[in-house]
């Protein structure tokens, strides 16, 4: 097995471009340390990075262990602050900023935020999460990835006593998407490590005990939180003004405020708006010769009436999967054929969402970690919840229609966050922080202007275009709602209202949006703050080139920016001299 030590002095021999100094030796000492530290303290991260040393381990939730983290997280962070970071080269003078954020944004998250009190969810990476792991992906042997499971299996009562004795009061929302999701864990217990346990039959006795011991803890929680918290789940999840600004910081990693963030998605509401109706107007012409004028003088009404056009071809429950891997191959082909960037040859399968991961997001793609060389990447796609109502499912999949599952495939897979993250995990430097923090807002910034690189180029015709341009919508609203429901007060009518009649969504997509954007404080504003950041940082490259007579090569740029990793934009522009 491949350490992390082991990967640090490769990391080290690879990405050193020059001697190293005082400073850098300093730094690299201090890094190393703290991400032994963290992988040792958080083994479900550990496993999802790739270092299995710490497999047969479940994290420590207790009053004790998270005071002793603080002290030490505190005490990392004044040895960082006490190297000199002008004398940083290559690599490291990038990294010891990033290393410095993330130190700040965990002890505000332990100490400001301290969602182990209130939010249920904070806690599923160490049930679903931490054994699912090891039937998603082959990176040992059948027996060696067993025995961990039952480690974690066995782990498991003990942490739930933990997560009694912390939670305070948790919102409603929250509460209640645990309970599904525990559901889903108990599943996962119940059936699905079969084939693992398939090909270690020596296990299956250990196995046996042990699953029947966490389905027991885990359904007794799942009681608990139906019969015991949800009645009195009243607690409040919005962070403020003041707390939203620090989240929002640390969350993003760009240098623009939220004054500034709000202004610029309200006016890009405006004029995407405007560049959707343009689109829109051409197939409307063509699929409604016959208007009235009244109609067509009407923006919203010729959009929705295209839009609601286009919802009529899609796939369903049985068939999404396969239509996503059908488009998501000719969205390959389509990035090769244009040259639009380098398109890696690292394995990537589309699969069905599991169902405990379910409640939150739609799909999403799920890499390998840094620390897990040739692992494959999952691109994993939901169908609509067995409990959910025709008309709900209905409505789900004309949202999700075959144009919109084009946009998505660009998205999530093909040059989205698969390409993206295939390229970011070639990036080698002395130290391994850049590679295990990455920027949200970079790689979720990334997958929206993929989908602008692929409509410009043609891809899927003005159809498809109207799909991102209404994805992009998205993203502009997903911003304003995650600012304005924890600094404003925006209620849930008001933040329905924007998505359906501004931003052209079905009911049950905003639903779903809503409640993910009560979940998940920041995180939506990633999209669109990483997406006019890659915008601003092409446009920049490009007046530069035609300033200098050059002509601008877009694979070229394309490539070069995914040559950093995933830091955050400004990184990439320091590193790019724009």
């Amino acid at each position: 097995m491949r350490t992390v030590f082991g990967l640090l002095v490769f990391a080290v021999v690879v990405g050193r471009a020059m001697a190293a100094s005082a400073g850098d030796v300093a730094f690299e000492s201090l890094a190393r340390q703290f991400i032994e530290d963290y992988l040792r303290l958080d083994p479900e991260s550990a496993t999802q990075l790739g270092d299995h040393r710490y497999d047969d381990r479940l994290s420590d939730y207790s009053p004790a262990a998270r005071s002793a983290k603080i002290e030490r997280w505190r005490k990392y962070r004044t040895e960082l602050a006490g190297i000199d970071t002008t004398t940083l080269t290559g690599a490291n003078r990038i990294d010891a900023r990033i290393l410095a954020l993330e130190i700040d944004a965990s002890l505000f998250r332990l100490i400001e935020e301290h969602p182990h009190d209130w939010n249920p969810l904070s806690y599923n990476q160490s049930l679903g999460n931490a054994v699912y792991a090891f039937v998603a992906r082959e990176f040992a042997p059948p027996e060696q990835r067993l025995r961990s499971a039952i480690a974690r299996l066995n782990a498991m009562p003990a942490v739930i006593q933990q997560i009694r004795s912390n939670l305070r009061n948790p919102p409603r929302i929250h509460t209640e998407t645990a309970i599904q999701q525990t559901s889903g864990a108990i599943n996962l217990v119940r059936s699905g490590m079969d084939a693992l346990v398939a090909q270690a039959p020596a296990l299956k006795a250990p196995f046996a005990a042990a699953q029947k011991n966490a389905i027991a803890a885990l359904t007794d929680h799942k009681t608990w939180l139906e019969q015991d918290v949800l009645p009195r789940a009243t607690g409040e999840f919005q962070l403020g003004p003041e707390r939203f600004r620090e989240k929002l910081r640390f969350a993003l990693g760009s240098e623009l405020s939220p004054e500034e963030i709000l202004a610029r998605a309200e006016r890009e509401l405006e004029t995407t708006t405007d560049a959707l109706h343009a689109t829109a107007w051409t197939l409307f012409e063509e699929h409604f010769p016959t208007a009235d004028a009244a109609t067509r003088a009407d923006r919203s009404a010729v959009i929705r009436a295209v839009l609601d056009k286009l919802a009529q071809t899609h796939a369903n429950d049985d068939t999404v999967v396969a239509r996503a891997r059908e488009i998501t191959e000719l969205a390959t082909n389509f990035t090769r054929e244009h040259n639009l960037v380098s398109v890696p040859a690292t394995p990537l399968k589309v699969i069905v969402l599991p169902e405990f991961q379910r409640g939150v997001a739609v799909a999403y793609c799920d890499a390998p970690g840094a620390l897990e060389p040739g692992g494959e990447t999952f691109f994993k796609v939901s169908p609509t919840p067995a409990d959910w109502t025709t008309a709900r499912r209905e409505s789900f999949f004309r949202e999700y229609n075959d144009y919109m599952l084009h946009d998505l495939c660009v998205h999530e897979a093909m040059p989205g966050h698969y390409l993206q993250l295939a390229h970011a995990n070639r990036f080698k430097a002395p130290t391994l922080v850049r590679s295990i923090w990455s920027s949200g807002t970079f790689v979720e910034g990334w997958a929206v202007y993929a989908e602008r690189v692929m409509a410009d180029a043609g891809f899927g015709g003005p159809e498809v275009r109207m799909q991102q341009l209404k994805m992009r919508l998205r993203a502009i609203i997903n911003a304003i709602i995650d600012q304005k429901l924890h600094t404003a007060g925006m209620t849930e009518k008001e933040a329905m209202a924007l998505m359906i009649e501004r931003g052209f969504q079905e009911e049950g997509e905003a639903a779903g949006k809503w409640r993910r954007a009560c979940q998940s404080s920041t995180q939506l504003s990633t999209y669109f703050v990483g997406a006019i950041e890659h915008d601003d940082l092409r446009a920049t490259a490009e007046k530069k080139a035609a300033a200098s007579g050059v002509k601008f090569n877009l694979k070229r740029y394309h490539d070069t920016v995914l040559s950093f990793g995933s830091p955050a934009v400004k990184y990439v522009r320091e590193g790019m001299g724009l």
